[in-house]
């Protein structure tokens, strides 16, 4: 199997845990290339839906384009939103990621603090023993990219790099940080949301996934955080 192949592996496995849900439920979409396969084998599904909250503008497209009704977040009751769907650029064993290669971290981030549980459907080539062989992307205010770019250098040691011609739906910059092997990934996310500037950071630890359904070439292994 190639790559695509096995993210729409990891996209209909996480049909399964969608149609163990309540029938009407609500769910929350992420943003990428495994996503949209889900996104797709979701419409087709037959799962009874109240709708989706999407983590981006493109979900929201295509989720749109399929006839599956948007909720806004702001519109839904605490406890409301039980199952998360996303990728990830990098998975450990810990089950912290590194997100955003696709720019959407903030709201992946903000949609994943209040699921219930986090499902992350990727390939095999994205777990990995220590994270940071992907860059990190951290989400800037445009005015503090340059300060914040410093900042990160002197913190990490790592390289920051401007992602050019590139704007987030929030109408912000990303910073990719490559140069990084990530020790304590909890500890690096919150360090780096207190540089003023930065809006937040690719790196979900503190809200890792609670289930991995994760793509081989043998065939999905489905794991869960313990605890």
């Amino acid at each position: 199997m190639n790559q695509d192949e096995l993210k729409k592996a990891a996209a209909l496995a996480a049909l399964e845990e969608i149609r163990a849900l309540a029938p009407g439920a609500i769910i929350g979409v992420g943003t990428g290339s495994t996503v949209n396969h889900f996104i797709d084998a979701l419409a087709g599904s037959g799962i009874l839906l109240r709708g989706a909250v999407p983590s981006s503008e493109a979900s929201a497209q295509r989720l749109a384009a399929h006839g599956i009704p948007l909720i806004a977040l702001d519109e839904i009751g605490a406890g409301a939103l039980p199952a998360y769907v996303d990728g990830a650029d990098e998975i450990d064993s810990g089950f912290n990621m590194i997100k955003g290669g696709g720019g959407a971290l903030t709201r992946e981030k903000i949609v994943a603090s209040v699921a219930h549980r986090f499902i992350c459907i990727c390939d095999a080539s994205k777990k990995v023993a220590t994270l940071g062989r992907f860059p990190l992307p951290v989400e800037v205010i445009p005015m503090a990219r340059s300060q914040v770019a410093h900042e990160i250098a002197r913190l990490t040691g790592g390289i920051p790099r401007w992602r050019e011609g590139f704007v987030t739906d929030n109408g912000n910059h990303i910073l990719d940080v490559s140069g990084l092997t990530i020790t304590d990934p909890r500890a690096l996310e919150s360090d780096l949301n207190q540089i003023a500037g930065v809006v937040t950071n690719g790196l979900f630890a503190r809200r890792g996934a609670d289930v991995l359904l994760l793509a081989t070439a043998s065939g999905i292994e489905r794991s869960e955080r313990a605890g």
